[in-house]
């Protein structure tokens, strides 16, 4: 098959979708902060309609899931999963412009969602603008769910999916991101590990209290917190939470072959993060691959407690709290480490540290062998030079379980990321290049899946 025609439609036509990606970063659609989240759902079920798909906005206890479905030439179904909420784009000041006000430089383009995850919505459509100007019709049936709660552990999806298993039927699905390595490689990531996350807190003290006054005989909720989050984790990284590593599934010899084939990561982290060294002695290679994304971790993602402004003030805090993240790996549960978390607390005397369950999901995986995965592979040589390099898991979660386990789909990655794309964090942006590619290879996965 030849593409030299779709190929000159997505260079013909990028600067309009360039075009329509900005009009949809410009719609802020922060989920934590519940900012813009209908409004956004509203754009991206008109950009489907647009295209000539059938959609409903469907809602949930949280925010509303766009679905979208159009028939296709052959009966097979391929289902895309992304999401249209975005992180709350603070510090604003670490911005060069506005978050929600797109810019273009340098073969970029800036702004709040533009990688994670709007650029991705946007240039899958572009790849079926492609393909409907060239045959007049979709080459399969396509299907689209894009949720707004990724960003905050896609709480209602699960049994959004579970209630909708008819309707989200399909043969395999195409993840929400994807994209390059530090070489320009395409990479495909082939599962997520899962996630339980927490906030701990404590009150010993219904106000702050003066420091000279109750400093010395006065319950100090910093402190108790901080001697509660001690017991979590040792010196040596290991986790002390008893069961906490029961279900732990290790990896196999075949997850070992595809990470011994990976680039070792340790100069390319020390450089872009500013890293002077690993933990627990790691310098690099096979070894340092396996331990980011095969071992379970606990993580300290914020502390709170006291006064915390400029100057002093000499004050006894009455409350401090902590936000945890526990990644987890096959085959860990987050509702158990919940259960194991709540139990080592009030073993070690802090049963009156509150536990607040802020979500959680299962780590899942699709095999490197699968068919689907190797012709989702194997298109992207078209484009990019050289097939994917398969990564058997990656670091992050999403809620990939349902999809593996509920709709019995393999699932693989394709995207439009690199290294430097700033997810999360100020300056987010994308290459107008691989943005491009992007749509290229999901012309080619649509066109050689309906065969």
């Amino acid at each position: 098959m030849t593409y030299k025609n779709i190929d000159a439609y997505l260079e013909e036509h990028l600067n309009e979708s360039i075009a329509e990606l900005g009009r949809l970063v410009a719609q802020p659609s922060v989920g934590a902060q519940d900012w813009g989240m209908k409004e956004c759902a509203a754009l991206v079920s008109e950009m489907l309609r647009q295209r000539g798909f059938t959609v409903d906005v469907m809602a949930t206890e949280g925010a509303p899931v766009v679905f979208g479905e159009r028939a296709g030439k052959s009966n097979k179904t391929l289902l895309f999963y992304n999401h249209y909420d975005v992180q709350p784009p603070e510090p604003l000041d670490l911005w060069d412009t506005p978050p929600f006000e797109p810019a273009l430089r340098e073969g970029k383009l800036f702004g709040r969602g533009v990688s994670d995850d709007k650029g991705h919505i946007v240039s899958r459509l572009f790849a079926l603008d492609a393909l409907l100007a060239e045959y007049g019709e979709l080459p399969c049936n396509i299907k689209f769910i894009i949720e707004g709660e990724e960003e905050t552990s896609s709480t209602h999806l699960h049994d959004f999916i579970r209630q909708h298993k008819k309707r989200l039927a399909a043969d395999a699905c195409i993840w929400e991101f994807g994209g390059v390595d530090h070489r320009d490689v395409p990479m495909q990531y082939l599962g997520l590990r899962g996630i339980c996350y927490v906030e701990l807190s404590v009150e010993t003290a219904n106000s702050d209290v003066h420091s000279g006054v109750g400093g010395s005989i006065f319950p100090n909720a910093a402190w108790r917190l901080i001697w509660a989050l001690s017991t979590l984790k040792g010196p040596d990284e290991h986790i002390c939470i008893p069961g906490f590593y029961d279900q732990v599934k290790p990896p196999s010899e075949r997850d070992y072959e595809l990470m011994a084939a990976l680039p070792d990561p340790a100069q390319e982290y020390k450089s872009r993060y500013g890293i002077k060294e690993f933990l627990r002695g790691l310098e690099g290679g096979v070894a340092l691959s396996i331990a980011e994304v095969f071992e379970p971790t606990c993580t300290i993602c914020g502390l709170t407690s006291g006064y915390q402004g400029e100057g002093s003030k000499t004050v006894q805090p009455a409350r401090a709290s902590a936000k945890v993240d526990f990644r987890l790996v096959p085959d860990q549960q987050p509702e158990e480490i919940l259960r194991l978390l709540r139990a080592h607390l009030d073993a070690q005397g802090f049963s009156d540290v509150d536990i607040t369950y802020l979500g959680g999901e299962n780590p899942g995986r699709t095999s490197p062998d699968e068919p689907f995965v190797q012709m989702v592979v194997e298109t992207a040589r078209d484009v990019y030079g050289v097939p994917m390099q398969i990564v058997p898991i990656t670091g992050g979660s999403g809620p990939i379980y349902p999809f593996i386990h509920d709709l019995g789909l393999p699932v693989a990655t394709a995207g439009l990321g690199y290294p430097g794309t700033r997810a999360h964090a100020p300056n987010e942006n994308i290459r107008l290049d691989l943005y491009l590619k992007h749509a290229k290879h999901v012309a080619r996965i649509v066109s050689q899946f309906a065969t």
